[in-house]
């Protein structure tokens, strides 16, 4: 068998049971979670230490913030994977249909793909009659190229839930170590250099590990994560609370 029909076979038969993107997904829910609770905790907290210069509230407010974004998150990580997976269930259970009812248009579409990619003449009719002869292959085909969608195993929605959890739980908590151990005043440029640091470092760590230029990836993700959590020191400052004498 040619060497082209193998490895178009053997691409598909890959995405029946493996799900190429585990370890991207993996690496994107710690970043999610571990961003969103970096930036959202610091912005509460500053709002807080901006109206009220009162480490105890500052405490308390981070510490509910915390906890509830990372369960807020932890949800919508779990219920938005399950999602995933019940459309791309609906999508192929919608693609055997056509596959069943009007397999004459399924097969031009995938001798349009694989005509796409280079592939013509006899070599394109034998990758066409190969995928087509198997219906798992074929819909596989028309899911991976047609739609972009690859399989959704509900088992990951619960690790995912987990995952994020876990990472908003431990970027919330690197704005608020500051608070544990020095003044107001000096916390708070304190949790904002820390927490620029992070988010600098973890953009370059994301850039590293997928695409793009590590030094431009970690600024991008600084500045963006910095500029947005100074918008509740902004509100703390408008809405702060008069000293009682």
């Amino acid at each position: 068998m040619d060497k082209h029909l193998v490895a178009a076979h053997d691409d598909v038969r890959f995405h029946l049971v493996v799900d190429p993107h585990r370890k991207a997904s993996a690496l994107s829910d710690i970043i999610l979670g571990g961003q969103d609770g970096l930036v959202n905790v610091l912005g509460v907290i500053l709002g807080v230490a901006a109206a009220t210069s009162d480490p105890q509230l500052v405490m308390v407010a981070g510490l509910a913030a915390t906890f509830a974004e990372s369960v807020s998150m932890a949800a919508v990580a779990y219920t938005s994977t399950l999602a995933d997976a019940a459309f791309y269930e609906s999508e192929r259970e919608r693609e055997y249909r056509h596959v069943q009812e009007v397999p004459h248009l399924e097969i031009n579409e995938v001798r349009s793909i694989y005509a796409e990619k280079g592939f013509k003449g006899e070599l394109l009719e034998r990758i066409v009659t190969t995928i087509t002869k198997d219906q798992d292959v074929w819909v596989a085909v028309m899911m991976a190229e047609e739609h972009q969608l690859y399989p959704v195993d509900r088992k990951v929605a619960l690790r995912s839930a987990v995952v994020v959890g876990i990472a908003a739980v431990i970027g919330s908590l690197i704005p608020l170590a500051p608070f544990v151990f020095l003044p107001v005043g000096a916390s708070m440029i304190a949790s904002i250099l820390v927490t620029a640091l992070v988010l600098w470092i973890v953009g370059i760590f994301k850039a590293r590990l997928t695409v793009g230029r590590p030094w431009k990836s970690g600024l991008e993700m600084a500045l963006i994560g910095t500029l947005s959590a100074l918008a509740g020191y902004a509100v703390g400052v408008l809405l702060k609370v008069p000293t009682t004498p």
